[in-house]
């Protein structure tokens, strides 16, 4: 019987990883930038270092979600149906091969209507079941932002927005770029996205819009950042209110979840926030008896 365990939230671009103890107790943990990305496929390496950082012994068993487990991670993990309770997670983990004690767990993928799929955030879902979470939207905002709807414990349905990709690349390269070099922090411009949102027609119309107030004098180019943030993320609300109207739960960190939670008062719907490194705690609760 395994007394600790050692779980491991490895995106693309970051890993978080937690020593916890049967008891619930978090032991220690880490985060770092050494995402899929970053280990150039040197998994194994990884780990290795990583255990030896955190002062993990070699028979504690791992736990890992996210891009780990996608076509360009470690190994490959077949996505579930929705028809699996997130609760069955841990019936469902795959042993990485020659790597004994080393387990992924699968994401899910809906084929009902549009397809859509996730890795990673299931595990944080799974943690948000066991505090009690079992029906309504949750959001989970990051580079790709996903609004879920739980129905008795259950993913009923999934729905994919780019938002933080989309703004990464704006900031990054093309027409906006040097307009969105300021600070991320403009209160009033965040709103004036927001509401921008409500009215655009098409976004790569409400986008330009952006440089259209620029260049006409109507905004000042300090607030381009914070305009297109809101608007990114009012867009998402836009699209969200044709199925969720009601209260929603936001998983994220406190930075990313605030302007969520803004977003969600201008829009009249009603939000709880949820600390990530929490729900995923109370995730790795479920997986001590399936290692």
């Amino acid at each position: 019987m395994h007394t600790q365990l050692l779980g491991i939230d490895w995106g693309s671009s970051n890993r978080r990883a937690y020593l916890v103890r049967r008891d619930g107790k978090c032991l220690a943990r880490h985060a770092d930038d050494q995402g899929m990305l970053a280990v150039g496929g040197d998994f194994a390496g990884a780990l290795a270092s990583l255990r030896e950082r955190m002062g993990v012994a070699p028979g504690v068993a791992v736990v890992m979600s996210g891009m780990v487990g996608s076509a360009s991670g470690w190994q490959e993990v077949p996505y579930l149906d929705t028809n699996v309770p997130l609760t069955g997670l841990p019936a469902h983990l795959a042993g990485v091969a020659g790597h004994p004690g080393c387990f992924i767990v699968p994401g899910y993928c809906t084929r009902d209507g549009a397809v859509d799929v996730m890795r990673g955030e299931e595990t944080q879902l799974l943690g948000a079941v066991g505090r009690g979470l079992l029906d309504g939207w949750v959001v989970l905002p990051g580079t790709h932002s996903k609004w879920v709807y739980l129905r008795a414990g259950k993913v009923d349905q999934l729905v994919t927005y780019m938002t933080g990709e989309l703004f990464s690349m704006l900031a990054a390269g093309g027409t906006l770029a040097a307009l969105m070099a300021g600070a991320l922090d403009d209160d009033s411009a965040f709103a004036a996205g927001l509401q921008e949102a409500r009215r655009a027609r098409a976004l790569s119309n409400a986008l330009f819009g952006a440089r259209a107030r620029v260049v006409s004098k109507t905004m000042a180019a300090a607030q381009a950042r914070s305009f297109v943030s809101g608007l990114l993320i009012g867009a998402e609300f836009v699209a969200a209110q044709g199925h969720a109207d009601g209260a929603i739960d936001i998983i994220g960190s406190p930075l990313l979840a605030a302007h969520y939670e803004r977003a969600a008062a201008h829009f009249g719907m009603p939000a709880r926030v949820h600390d990530p490194d929490d729900v995923y705690l109370a995730a790795l609760a479920y997986f001590f008896e399936s290692v």
